[in-house]
């Protein structure tokens, strides 16, 4: 289906910041929007705002003052929702109310033409239950941005029960138009990308309730070995702790409470502090001029005088930490075995979701030291080192001096079940698979979302072909056998996956 011409009229009911950044999106795709808000003067001070945002753009020279002008001269704010009704698309952006959301609805069907799509922002309330009551529900369509809008790629294209096709295209044409990267998803609770990234919080949060190690030291790791933007604690004191904990509640009720979204009493307990994060002044991290954000714990230089490493048959995606090793001047003897790295007294493996301490019983080794998922390790400034108990302290040092060799800082972790950065990404995998086999998106579009959505380095169904066809499978089976918990079982798609020795995308 083409996309809305631009001499299609768009109204953006609700002027908050997602609502005004929706409509700049449309204004400067060239459509003239009408702006409501039912609160006098928030259209207005909306439409300011936007005008304010886009002057600071042209201050800095990378935008013409003619091209604000046209802009703002697009929007129009008016008083009356009667004043929207010639529009061809309206995009509510509301408060997220089941019932105050239905009543702008039946309004704006009164309102409006037969052939006006209606389209909703929500982030969590069902496209279905919202147009339940409408006597058209297949023009309701769910259109969900990413706050700041303006800056945000993706666009979710929620379509509910009743949806008809051609709707959903028109706006997923007309999103792309308007310089988006828009994913078809049916209305299931969180769409993709809040169910899809539950486990990003869910395995930091649950490693810090483990005393794994310090908040800092875990978002130390997911920043500079995962590569991902933020860790899970500045992640959350930015999107405030009550938002983050409500949405997770939301969607472990919506699923029957099922254990993979089990909330954590951790960020409950700061909820019911008002340590809210950024806002508040203080979440996870102190905020205010005068704090000092804690640091990482990172291993002291730890001193070895060997020069010979012992790769101990195929490396896998840590092959590039061989390269990096035999860069920085050491020597590798590569010869057949387990995949493992010997140096010193070390015998290090990356983890496959056991503990080092029973992987160390089992097979027999006890100077295991256990190393983290990298998402490139040529890249990677720090990774996680998890020793067994019986490793000695020789071990765990020439464990250590290994990495600091290749220039890499050391975080030693307590011996924890698949690490920091394997077990968040096996569980994004996991959910992601779960969503692909329940139709709630394809696999490119559940990648695209976590990558356009939240900046993820790579899609979790990509990285899991990535690490190599099962790979996921048998690490989530071993967490799930060292906890005997229902939250970490596999997807059904992963494990058919493993048995057919086949990916994603392949």
């Amino acid at each position: 289906m083409p996309a809305l011409d631009t001499q299609t009229k768009v109204a953006v009911v609700g002027a908050g910041a997602m609502g005004s950044g929706i409509a700049q999106v449309a204004a400067q795709a060239g459509h003239q929007v009408y702006l409501h808000d039912q609160r006098e003067g928030a259209a207005e001070a909306g439409r300011d705002g936007i005008a304010k945002q886009l002057q600071r753009r042209v201050d800095k020279g990378k935008m013409q003052q003619q091209e604000l002008d046209d802009v703002i001269g697009r929007i129009h704010p008016v008083a009356k929702l009667d004043d929207v009704a010639d529009a061809g698309l309206v995009i509510e952006a509301i408060i997220e109310d089941l019932q105050i959301k239905r009543q702008l609805l039946a309004s704006l069907e009164d309102l409006c033409t037969a052939d006006t799509i209606l389209a909703t922002n929500t982030s969590s309330i069902s496209v279905t239950a919202l147009g339940a009551d409408m006597s058209k529900p297949e023009r309701l369509v769910g259109m969900h941005f990413f706050n700041p809008a303006p800056l945000m790629a993706l666009v979710e294209v929620v379509m509910g029960l009743a949806t008809s096709k051609t709707v959903a295209d028109t706006v997923h044409a007309t999103a792309t138009a308007w310089g988006k990267k828009p994913v078809y998803a049916t209305s299931t609770p969180g769409f993709i990308v809040n169910r899809v990234a539950r486990p990003f919080y869910a395995e930091s949060l649950r490693l810090l309730q483990e005393q794994a190690t310090d908040a800092a030291t875990l978002d130390a790791i997911i920043r500079e070995a995962g590569q991902f933007r933020m860790g899970a604690f500045e992640l959350t004191d930015l999107i405030g702790h009550d938002v983050n904990y409500a949405v997770t509640s939301s969607v472990f009720n919506s699923y029957y409470q099922d254990p993979r979204f089990l909330p954590s009493l951790i960020q409950k307990e700061l909820v019911e502090a008002g340590r809210l994060g950024r806002k508040s002044g203080q979440g996870f991290y102190p905020y205010g001029e005068s704090a000092e954000k804690p640091q990482p714990k990172t291993e002291p230089a730890h001193q070895s005088d060997e020069s010979v490493v012992i790769a101990e048959g195929n490396p896998g995606v840590a092959a590039p930490l061989l390269e990096r090793l035999k860069a920085a001047g050491l020597t590798i003897i590569e010869r057949d075995g387990p995949g493992q790295i010997r140096f010193g007294d070390a015998v290090l493996a990356l983890t496959d979701g056991r503990m080092a301490t029973e992987r160390a019983a089992c097979e027999g080794l006890a100077n295991l030291v256990l190393f983290d998922l990298a998402f490139d390790y040529s890249k990677a400034s720090r990774l996680a080192l998890a020793p067994a108990d019986q490793a000695s302290d020789a071990a765990v040092s020439c464990a250590c001096a290994l990495l600091q060799k290749a220039g890499i800082e050391v975080s030693l972790i307590a011996d924890r079940p698949g690490l920091v950065i394997m077990r968040t990404v096996a569980m994004l995998a996991n959910e992601a698979a779960d969503a692909a086999l329940h139709d709630v998106a394809t696999v490119a579009d559940i990648d695209l979302a976590m990558k356009a959505g939240l900046n993820y380095p790579d899609g979790p169904l990509s990285w899991s072909d990535r690490l190599g066809a099962g790979h996921v499978f048998k690490v989530l089976t071993n967490i799930q056998t060292s906890y005997a918990e229902d939250r970490y079982r596999p997807a059904l798609l992963l494990r058919k996956n493993a048995f057919a020795q086949k990916g994603f995308y392949s």
